[in-house]
């Protein structure tokens, strides 16, 4: 279901200037009913300010009379947002991640030699300058700078990741590494589970043999 291009500021607008139910403003904008009480309440994190779907030209005066006559009626968006989606350009990274470049960089040159510098630049989303600069040991903050797993950090996703050094290993003519890093874990917890399960087992076989003998242990206050 399509929503609003902002759906915070957009119930905003809807608790302020309509008499719309706060679920049928969550509805409409994809949100938590809590969301939009804390909204009403201005509990938000930050005062948000209204946006007007009406002008946006994503609701009509009518069909938000429609809802306010009955509250079971869910709102239909008359249009949705276009979607922009970008196809050139670097990766966008997010500000509070952008210190972090650096170090997922420093873990990629070193623990996969043959991604080539263009495709870190697509995966990091940063210059083939920076990354010279950090192969080189030239970058002047390199003091600093230490490897670390660039989808920890958030920098992109496992499978992204995997992508581009599966890639690469075939252009160079190697054999692709396997990750086992969770080899490991992922025998703990089927341990685990193991166990938990045998327990279970027991126990159950426990309670049915004790079924039937409910005189086990029983004292009768009459006999003497």
């Amino acid at each position: 279901m399509a929503q609003p291009l902002m759906p915070h500021a957009t119930a905003s607008w809807l608790v302020d200037n309509t008499a719309l139910s706060f679920e049928q403003i969550a509805a409409f904008c994809g949100l938590h009913i809590l969301e939009v009480q804390a909204i009403a309440d201005d509990m938000a994190a930050t005062k948000l300010t209204g946006r007007d779907p009406v002008r946006a030209g994503e609701l009509t005066m009518a069909e938000i009379e429609k809802g306010q006559a009955d509250a079971n009626y869910r709102l239909v968006m008359l249009k949705g947002p276009e979607q922009v989606r970008r196809t050139k350009g670097p990766r966008y990274t997010p500000v509070s991640k952008r210190q972090d470049k650096p170090d997922g960089i420093a873990w990629i040159i070193r623990n996969h030699a043959e991604v080539s510098d263009g495709q870190i630049s697509k995966l990091i989303g940063t210059t083939r300058t920076t990354i010279a600069a950090i192969r080189d040991r030239t970058h002047w903050n390199i003091a600093n700078i230490v490897p670390k797993d660039p989808v920890t950090l958030g920098l992109c996703s496992q499978r992204e990741l995997d992508a581009i050094v599966a890639k690469a290993a075939k252009a160079a003519g190697i054999e692709a590494p396997v990750d086992s890093r969770l080899e490991g874990d992922r025998e703990a917890l089927i341990d685990a589970l193991r166990a938990e399960r045998e327990a279970a087992a027991r126990a159950a076989d426990a309670a049915l043999s004790g079924e039937g003998d409910d005189s086990a242990g029983f004292v009768d206050p009459f006999k003497k």
